[in-house]
């Protein structure tokens, strides 16, 4: 991976605009499966990953595609990728979040949950920036 290209598609992103590299790292070093995808020229244009058990769950996060490079099928084969990657085999439930992308979602078998009422979360601040040791 070419974390300074990550961290630069990632900072862009409205989930987590101004994110720096020690955060995206961390995130991966952190997470069961992460997924790059590059152009013929071997830059880096494409980014997912998954936190997962291996067993259970897993729940899609950081899925971003260059815009120069949307509209290719780039995102759909990234997330195709984690689906059917041999280690997460056993894993029956995924999960993901998005607010504007359930069409792209749908297209690989993702479906608005069954049961929107169970789900409950907790946010707490986010620590200053900087602050994140990778």
């Amino acid at each position: 991976m070419d974390w300074d290209r990550v961290t630069e598609m990632l900072a862009q992103a409205f989930w987590c605009l101004g994110t720096e590299k020690e955060e995206v790292v961390k995130g991966a070093e952190n997470s069961a499966i992460v997924i790059g995808a590059f152009d013929e020229s071997g830059r880096q244009i494409g980014y997912a990953r998954a936190i997962s058990d291996k067993v259970r769950f897993a729940y899609i996060i950081d899925v971003y595609v260059d815009e120069a490079h949307r509209r290719q099928g780039i995102g759909q084969a990234m997330i195709r990728c984690m689906l059917n990657h041999p280690s997460m085999a056993d894993v029956y439930q995924w999960l993901l979040i998005t607010r504007d992308a359930h069409e792209v979602y749908k297209k690989v078998g993702f479906k608005v949950t069954s049961r929107p009422l169970d789900w409950m979360e907790i946010w707490k601040p986010r620590p200053p920036r900087g602050t994140i040791k990778a």
